[in-house]
């Protein structure tokens, strides 16, 4: 005879979300709710921009396998990644909650990128049907719209491209090797 579980273990199976309402376990899903206060973006939108001059594109999908020397922040590749060119890649940091270096180290990009080039949407994503670039989108929409990020001037807009590199290739993109975004410990 199989006895149903119960308690906080079959709780946290059933509702892979947060307390903040970021999703924390099963990553690869679909996607069934709204970023706000992030604004989702179209595959056409997002490939009618150019990476690094009218938006900053942050790739955030995870690093299977792969270690950072917290010292240094180099990373070491289990295997090699493709993206957008043009992208920035910050590994981990759709987690909830993420590591705080890298959180940091991701903040602080989008910061330079808005000073150097105010007004100008970040566009967040990594794959389709995965749940870390919501995680980071929403969370990064929070904090600019709290002022928590302290930066100078406007908050730039930020964009899920929810269809992520599956979509950009699909609609005729080409992907780069990527190498992550080093993030030492230490600021």
């Amino acid at each position: 005879m199989l006895l149903a579980a119960s308690g906080p273990a079959v709780a946290q199976q059933a509702e892979p979300f947060d307390a903040q309402g970021y999703r924390s376990a099963r990553f690869r899903a679909p996607v069934d709710r709204d970023p706000a206060p992030a604004l989702p973006i179209t595959t056409a939108q997002a490939r009618a921009l150019h990476p690094g001059r009218d938006a900053l594109f942050l790739d955030v999908l995870p690093a299977a396998g792969a270690r950072r020397d917290p010292r240094t922040g180099a990373w070491t590749l289990a295997e090699p990644h493709e993206t957008i060119a043009g992208a920035l890649w910050f590994p981990e940091t759709g987690f909830s909650p993420p590591e705080p270096a890298l959180w940091r180290a991701l903040d602080a990009a989008v910061a330079r990128f808005a000073r150097r080039h105010p007004g100008r949407p970040v566009v967040v994503f990594c794959r389709a049907d995965c749940w870390m670039s919501w995680n980071v989108a929403r969370r990064l929409a929070r904090a600019l719209a709290s002022g928590r990020a302290g930066r100078e001037g406007a908050a730039p807009p930020v964009r899920w491209f929810d269809e992520g590199i599956e979509g950009w290739v699909e609609a005729g993109g080409t992907l780069v090797a990527a190498s992550p975004v080093p993030v030492p410990d230490a600021p």
